[in-house]
C-alpha cells in the first residue's frame, strides 16, 4: 500500500498539471478520418449501438448532451465512410429517466430483440448499479457514458470484461470537492449539505465526509439536508439550512434540480450568508445556468470537463469538438457531451488496432476489448486512459469557480481560478483492496483515505 499523505502533499498539486510519462504518438478525438487503410474484408452492414440517458424531467439538461456527443461523433464517423472506412454507425435510443427497472428492461429489449452490436450510454448512478451486472450477462460491449460510482466496479462488476465507463470516479469528486474547499476558504468550520436522496448523493456525501475529516478537521457538518430525487421544491430545505448558520453550504444536486434550487436559495438570501460549493452543479448543459448565479461559488463539472478549459489555444482537440458541437446543436457542451463523444472515438480507435493486429476484417468482441483496455486518446478534456484493471477511463481531475465573463450570457469558469489534479492523488490507486477484500469501508477510496494524516498533524 501506499505511504501516508499529508494535506501538503496534496495541496501542492492544486493548480498544477502532473507531467505524464511519455505516450507515444496519441489519436485524437474529433480526427474521424484519421486512420490507416483496413485490412481484409469489412462487411457494409451497419453497427447498431443502443444509447440510453435521461431524455425527460429535470435530470435531461444533464442527460441529453450524452446522445449529443455520441450523435456527434458518429455523424463524423460515417462522414468518413464509417468505422473501418466501410460500416455506418446506427444509433437506437431510450430515455432512462423511470428508473433502474425500466432501464435494465430497454437494454435487454435492444439487445435481445433490435439486435443491437454495442451499447453506451447511462446517466444516473442507480441505473449503472442495475445495468452494468446486465451487459455482463448479455456479453453486450458497453460504453457506458459514466460508469462514476465506485461500487459499480468494485462490488456490482468488480472483474468486467464487456463493461467500460467513461467518466472519472464519483470518489473523486467528493475527495476533490473537500480539497478545493480547504485550499480555497481554510477558514470554513460549519458546513451544512443538501444533496440529492438517492445512490449519487450519498456516495458524495461518505466521500466528501472521508477527506473533509482529514483535510477540514476543524470543521464540522452543522446541517444535512436530503432531497428527494428529481424535486424542484427546496424551500424548506433551505429554511432548515440557514437556521443552521453554516459558513458554507456544499451540494451534489444536478440538472434541474440544482438550477431549481439556486434560484429558490437566491429569494432566501442564502449566498450573502454563506459560501457555495457543488461537485456537479456546472455540469449541466452551461445556458442552463442563469447570469444570476451567484460568482466566485465552486462550479463542479463531475471532476471531469468544462467547454472553456483547455483555451482553444491550448488545445486543437477541444476547439475542434467545441466548434463542431456549437455548429451543430447551437449549444455549448458540457461533460456528458465530451464522455460520450469521446467514448465512441475510443471505441473507432480500439477496432483499427483490432483490425491491424489480426490483419484483416471486422474484429470479434475480445480483440476490440483487448485493445480498449490501456488505450489512450487526446480527447477535449485532454489525455483518457482506460485502466486496464478496471475499465474505467481516468483523466486529472478539474474544477472551477464561478464568474460572469462579457463572451458568454451564462456563467463559465473564472480563467484565474481553476484547479487541475493528477487523478492518481483523488483516488485510490487500481491494485487497493475492494471492498471486502480485507476490510468493509464502502470503498477502496475511502480505505486509502484512512492512512492520510490529519492536517496539522
Amino acid at each position: 500500500m501506499a505511504n501516508d499523505l499529508d494535506r501538503r502533499d496534496f495541496l501542492a498539486g492544486l493548480g498544477v498539471t502532473l507531467g505524464g510519462a511519455a505516450l507515444g504518438e496519441l489519436a485524437a478525438v474529433g480526427d474521424a478520418a484519421a486512420q490507416d487503410t483496413p485490412k481484409g474484408r469489412i462487411p457494409e452492414t451497419p453497427v447498431k449501438f443502443g444509447h440510453i440517458t435521461i431524455q425527460s424531467g429535470p435530470g435531461a439538461i444533464l442527460g441529453l448532451p450524452s446522445l449529443k456527443g455520441h450523435t456527434l461523433a458518429a455523424e463524423e464517423i460515417n462522414a468518413t465512410g464509417g468505422l473501418l472506412g466501410r460500416r455506418k454507425i446506427e444509433t437506437i435510443t431510450a430515455d432512462e429517466a423511470a428508473g433502474p427497472e425500466a432501464t435494465v428492461k430497454e437494454v435487454k429489449r435492444m439487445k435481445l430483440s433490435e439486435k443491437i452490436d454495442y451499447f453506451s450510454g447511462v446517466i444516473a448512478a442507480h441505473n449503472q448499479l442495475a445495468v452494468g451486472p446486465v451487459v455482463e450477462e448479455l456479453k453486450l460491449l458497453t460504453i457506458m457514458t459514466e460508469g462514476c460510482i465506485d461500487k459499480l466496479f468494485e462490488v456490482e462488476v468488480p472483474n468486467p470484461h464487456y463493461l467500460f465507463g467513461m467518466t472519472n470516479i464519483l470518489s473523486a469528486d467528493g475527495v476533490t470537492t473537500a480539497l478545493a474547499i480547504a485550499k480555497a476558504w481554510p477558514d470554513v468550520r460549519r458546513i451544512a449539505v443538501i444533496n440529492p436522496d438517492y445512490a449519487f448523493g450519498r456516495w458524495f456525501q461518505i466521500h466528501f465526509d472521508a477527506a473533509r475529516e482529514k483535510l477540514l478537521p476543524a470543521s464540522e457538518i452543522v446541517s444535512e439536508v436530503w432531497a428527494p430525487l428529481g424535486t424542484t421544491e427546496f424551500n424548506s430545505h433551505i429554511t432548515k439550512t440557514l437556521a443552521a448558520k453554516p459558513d458554507i453550504i456544499v451540494t451534489s444536486m444536478w440538472g434541474g434540480m440544482y438550477v431549481a434550487f439556486y434560484k429558490q436559495a437566491l429569494r432566501h438570501g442564502m449566498f450573502g450568508k454563506a459560501r457555495l460549493a457543488g461537485n456537479i452543479n456546472f455540469g449541466v448543459v452551461p445556458q442552463a445556468i442563469g447570469k444570476d448565479h451567484p460568482e466566485g461559488a465552486l462550479a463542479g463539472v463531475h471532476s471531469n470537463y468544462h467547454f472553456t478549459y483547455a483555451p482553444a489555444g491550448a488545445s486543437a482537440a477541444n476547439k475542434r469538438f467545441v466548434d463542431a458541437y456549437q455548429k451543430r446543436w447551437n449549444e455549448y457542451p458540457s461533460y456528458a457531451a465530451e464522455a460520450a463523444y469521446t467514448g465512441l472515438y475510443l471505441f473507432k480507435n480500439a477496432v483499427e488496432k483490432a483490425n491491424k493486429q489480426a490483419g484483416g476484417g471486422w474484429p470479434e468482441d475480445d480483440a476490440i476489448i483487448r485493445q480498449l483496455e490501456g488505450l489512450s486518446i487526446e480527447a477535449p478534456a485532454g489525455v483518457v486512459t482506460i485502466r486496464k484493471e478496471d475499465h474505467r477511463a481516468f483523466k486529472d481531475v478539474k474544477v472551477g469557480f464561478s464568474k460572469n465573463l462579457p463572451d458568454y450570457p451564462f456563467p463559465v469558469w473564472d480563467p484565474e481560478r481553476i484547479m487541475t489534479i493528477p487523478v492518481g492523488q483523488m483516488t485510490a490507486p487500481p491494485n487497493w483492496p475492494k471492498p471486502g477484500k480485507g476490510h468493509n469501508d464502502p470503498s477502496a477510496t475511502v480505505n486509502w483515505i484512512k492512512t492520510w494524516k490529519k492536517a496539522g498533524a
